[in-house]
């Protein structure tokens, strides 16, 4: 149960009132609030804080138990940036503090944080869906970011209605106040306890946006700052657009960036456990402590590339489509894990990586055992965070008869085909969505699940069950915001072809079928990082299944439209 210690600080005549409790000699860490919310919507985070640091709230002028000024003059924003400076010498006089921030709180944050000398007070500012009015009016000056400039514009259309003269504070005075709870129950599927003071919040709040907002954005300063900043942006925020951050490094030395698959109160509301722990990560390291894997992930280089701060994890990237793909992603930016049956292949695969200026890690992992793909996930859990991108590529081949195909033939086929596949689809999903992290999966199928072949019987049954997984889990994730993809390679030269097994064939046959498989397979050309940037390209365009090469591409037509010609076509023998 969280006691809070209640104190008010008297500015130029307007009372603030504060509350502090938590550890008292952990950080202190000072939050502050948006609009139309008073300090009371921190609870859930503060109290998944308590613990660890020494937590300060305070209700801004207007809102909550603080006094309310008339003139809209006393809501600008050097108003505001005092009142937080004169909290911060009333609760850690003489050493700065971490400063949290939401919606208006994050934009009248950045106004202290950006003076000059910011650092003597503030330690750290961690920024929640609330950019610098001033960053944004420079971006509209630039011709290039004047469309997504003017979308957003679009998308807060609520800003001007709060200019219209009796408009905003009419609604909130006809029952907004009361609907509120279920306004947000509705829109971002939050619950809230009605406030008491909400009437009060949403029409004095107005303010904040009639002295800020048209200076801002018509006269917009040079405003920087050398305070390490953190981002946590809420991906399905309605009211801020993700790409209002994207240029936070310009005006920021030291920044890291955090995104969550959740709503513009998310952070706080739905998800405070994760906020918390990325809170305590950040907080920790500006402290003293060594900058962790995951944190160090988050960090915005200063010439960010399109994966920059993702974390791709790969199955079978010791060889092949696999390396392949590790080498594609790493060359985008991202922290590429590699596994493999084969540890020493999966280390030699990242250390390509590393000597190509990227970074990477190698792992041995058994796709087909739970136990060794459970003690991956742990790891990379703990060591890592949830990935963003998880490729499952190992796979095996085996062709020969059904008739001749053993049990321990099917078992094993199965195990590292499908299994593997399922093992980690169902281990990484899990941790993405307990991160709240809209990120990607990728099952590496293949051209034989579209057709049926004698040949292929249980290497085609494999890859068939791996493209319907796809297809399901793609629809049971859509709403976390991952995206699932099947890629379905062709005729593919890569290392597979050479140690696929011939059942019912004794040593000589089998090496004379694979000799003159591996010589086919060469002919025909097609190269693994073609393979890889099919898959990279499903991933950005959130693709749900890709053929890749014309025959692929001419089997799935065969398949879907011409079922009797496909079932001709499984009688032929097209063994090597």
């Amino acid at each position: 149960m969280m006691q809070w210690q209640h104190r008010t600080v008297v500015r130029e005549g307007v009372n603030l009132a504060i509350r502090q409790g938590g550890n008292p000699d952990g950080p202190v860490l000072v939050m502050v609030h948006g609009y139309p919310d008073n300090s009371e919507t921190w609870d859930k985070l503060a109290e998944a804080l308590w613990e660890d640091l020494h937590v300060v709230t305070y209700d801004v002028r207007g809102a909550g138990a603080s006094s309310a000024p008339t003139e809209v003059s006393a809501y600008r924003l050097g108003e505001l940036r005092d009142d937080l400076f004169a909290v911060i010498d009333a609760v850690s006089p003489g050493k700065p503090v971490h400063l949290l921030a939401h919606d208006w709180g994050s934009i009248q944050s950045w106004e202290a944080v950006t003076e000059p000398d910011s650092g003597r007070r503030l330690a750290s500012f961690t920024s929640l869906s609330g950019p610098c009015l001033d960053h944004m009016g420079q971006r509209l000056r630039r011709r290039s970011s004047l469309t997504s400039g003017l979308g957003q514009l679009a998308k807060s259309w609520y800003i001007g209605a709060f200019h219209l003269p009796g408009l905003a504070p009419m609604a909130w005075r006809l029952g907004l106040d009361r609907a509120w709870p279920d306004l947000l129950r509705r829109t971002e599927h939050l619950r809230v306890a009605p406030s008491p003071t909400q009437r009060r919040d949403g029409i004095n709040g107005i303010a904040l946006y009639r002295a800020n907002m048209l200076p801002c954005l018509l006269h917009p300063r040079e405003r920087h700052t050398q305070v390490p900043v953190q981002l946590l942006v809420a991906l399905r925020d309605r009211y801020v657009g993700p790409e209002l951050l994207d240029e936070v490094p310009r005006w920021a030395e030291r920044v890291w960036r955090r995104e969550m698959h959740t709503g513009h109160w998310g952070p706080l509301q739905a998800h405070p456990d994760i906020t918390a722990g990325y809170l305590r990560e950040f907080i920790a390291h500006i402290e003293g402590a060594p900058e962790s894997p995951s944190l160090q992930r988050a960090r915005v280089p200063a010439a960010p590339q399109p994966d920059s701060g993702k974390l791709v994890v790969i199955t079978g990237a010791g060889s092949g489509i696999g390396e392949a793909t590790a080498l594609a992603f790493g060359a985008r930016g991202a922290t590429v894990l590699c596994t493999d049956i084969d540890g020493g292949a999966a280390e030699r695969t990242a250390q390509h990586i590393v000597d190509a200026g990227g970074q990477a890690l190698g792992r041995r992992a058994d796709v087909a055992s739970a136990r060794s793909m459970e003690a991956l996930a742990r790891y990379v859990e703990r060591e890592l965070g949830a990935p963003d991108v998880v490729v499952n590529n190992a796979g095996i081949g085996l062709a020969g008869p059904l008739l001749d195909t053993s049990v321990k033939d099917w078992k094993q086929v199965l195990d590292v085909n499908l299994w593997g596949v399922i093992h980690g689809c169902r281990l990484f999903a899990r941790q993405m969505i307990d991160q709240a992290k809209a990120g990607h999966i990728v099952n590496v199928s293949s051209a034989s699940a579209y057709l049926p072949s004698k040949v292929l019987p249980a290497y085609a049954t494999s890859k068939s069950a791996v493209l319907m997984l796809t297809e399901c889990l793609r629809a049971e994730l859509a709403d976390q915001g991952i995206g699932v993809s099947a890629i379905c390679p062709g005729i593919i030269d890569t290392p597979i072809t050479g140690r696929t097994r011939f059942v019912g064939a004794d040593d000589e046959e089998q090496a004379r079928r694979r000799a003159s498989a591996e010589r086919f397979y060469r002919r025909r050309g097609f190269t693994p990082d073609r393979v890889a940037a099919a898959i990279v390209s499903a991933v950005e365009e959130n693709r749900a299944e890709v053929p890749v090469s014309a025959e692929a591409s001419g089997m799935r037509l065969v398949g879907r439209f011409s079922p009797a010609l496909a079932r001709r076509l499984a009688r032929l023998d097209l063994t090597p």
